[in-house]
């Protein structure tokens, strides 16, 4: 009988060491992330550091809204996915510090649905520069000239007097959409006209190449219309409409306008640079100060450490011991998520930091839940060890359905919000994720790792007596 005391008690101290090294190795990782997170924070130019959206760290927020009601369909996606990829290399040209160029869409119900470019611009405060930063990016388009209604418009006559076309009707458009746009073009160069005699003229000209697909759709356009005129646009200005004299092959054209050198070497650059493959217009502007995002960043940490003080004391006050384990991992919790804002990265913007300091209360929901089901079992009489397992699974399901629930409303106002509702459901969301981990590994280990206690008889048959019952 002793023989199995003995053994019983060596397991038993075991154990104990296992627990308690168990919980070393999570307060020494809780350190490390810290540290980690601490020297990011003060180290300039460090391979991790926090990433600041525009509204914390100033700059300029553009919104363009896309004009597709041309295209179908089921090509906007890729269009504008080229079109931010334009967007995105003409601004990299000019060296703005971390663009971001992104894709966004008004609603997903909705059957008017508007395909907006969104261009944050770090670091520039002047929206005209902003706006200079990204340049006039030229659309470029071929068109037909549609003669049979141009010859129908010009017979009208009105008490027998010729109408000109503009009187009669205003939005009348003799061009015909061939769907040949810039978006298939592969290159342009500055070259000038040959003249007669083998000598060169004066007239600066464009010389595009197109892409394979552009340089079939080009030449089956020039096939089916010989004899008639192909009217070159650029931004919705007619700059030439040559004549077509016989299919052309090889996916070459010119654009001639009466430009100067200057123009037209500007436009072929341009054209290299990017042409939009749909036209763009500038919906909205916004500008941050980097005072003013200096000022919204530090009072969203004053306000996040005032959250955080405040959970722990509660805690603390509340339950005592366990409180101040549940504080213990509430600061693992928030070194964790700093930690995953540098190494994802994060753009962490003031939605991201509300979203940060309403996941701090939430953090320490699941902690409450177990708490509260170890009281249960500590006052029926179970020591503290078997009172926390017991606490930890039966407030499992609420702690699970809880956070399940929680982490589908981040990723639905993910997939549904724009840019800003987007940083504030991202944040949200792993904080969810990060304060389940914290709950269910970090205040357990501790939990484990404390010195077994009882609720002693005469405490139990107080309480009994006091709530009433008979204990004779």
């Amino acid at each position: 009988m002793s023989n199995n005391n003995l053994q019983k008690k060596e397991e038993g101290g075991s154990k104990a060491f296992i627990q308690k090294f168990h919980a070393v190795a999570v307060v020494a990782i809780i350190v490390l992330v810290g540290f980690f997170v601490y020297t990011n924070a003060i180290t300039e130019n460090s391979k991790y550091p926090f990433k600041l959206g525009l509204d914390l760290a100033g700059g300029s927020h553009l919104v363009y809204e896309a004009d597709v009601s041309k295209i179908a369909p089921a090509e906007v996606a890729d269009l504008m996915n080229v079109l931010r990829d334009v967007i995105e290399r003409r601004v990299n040209i000019f060296g703005v510090s971390e663009p971001i160029v992104q894709v966004e869409r008004s609603s997903f119900v909705s059957e008017n649905t508007i395909e907006r470019l969104v261009v944050e611009l770090p670091g520039v405060t002047d929206v005209a520069t902003a706006v200079e930063e990204i340049g006039k990016t030229p659309l470029l388009e071929f068109r037909l000239i549609d003669q049979e209604a141009l010859a129908q418009q010009a017979t009208v006559e009105v008490d027998g007097v010729p109408v000109e076309e503009s009187v009669l009707e205003e939005d009348f458009d003799p061009f015909i959409d061939t769907g040949l746009t810039g978006r298939y073009l592969a290159s342009a160069a500055l070259e000038f006209a040959g003249g007669s005699g083998g000598q060169l003229s004066n007239e600066p000209i464009v010389s595009i190449v197109f892409n394979a697909e552009g340089g079939d759709l080009f030449e089956t356009i020039t096939r089916e219309h010989t004899g008639e005129n192909l009217a070159i646009f650029l931004d919705g200005e007619m700059i030439s409409s040559p004549r077509i004299n016989e299919a052309i092959v090889g996916g070459r054209a010119v654009i001639s306008g009466g430009f100067t050198p200057d123009e037209a070497r500007a436009l072929a650059q341009n054209l290299n640079f990017g042409a939009l493959p749909v036209p763009i217009e500038l919906a909205s502007t916004q500008t941050v100060g980097a005072s003013l995002g200096e000022g919204v960043l530090n009072k969203g940490m004053k306000a996040g450490v005032i959250g955080l003080g405040l959970v722990i004391l509660f805690m603390m006050l509340w339950y005592r011991l366990p409180g101040l384990v549940a504080g213990v991992s509430l600061i693992g919790y928030v070194a964790i998520m700093l930690a995953l804002f540098t190494v994802i990265p994060v753009t962490l913007t003031a939605a991201g930091l509300a979203g940060l300091v309403l996941s701090l209360g939430m953090a320490v929901d699941a902690n409450v839940l177990v708490f509260e089901r170890m009281k249960e079992e500590y006052r029926a009489g179970k020591n503290s060890h078997v009172a926390a397992r017991e606490g930890f699974k039966r407030a499992w399901s609420a702690i699970r359905d809880g956070n399940i629930t929680s982490l589908l409303s981040a990723v639905i106002l993910f997939w549904f919000g724009t840019s800003i509702v987007k940083g504030f459901a991202l944040v949200f969301g792993l904080g969810v994720v990060v304060s389940m981990i914290s709950a269910l590994l970090v205040t357990r280990t501790l939990l484990l790792a404390l010195p077994e206690s009882h609720i002693t008889k005469k405490t139990i048959l107080s309480k009994l007596y006091n709530s009433g019952v008979n204990t004779k």
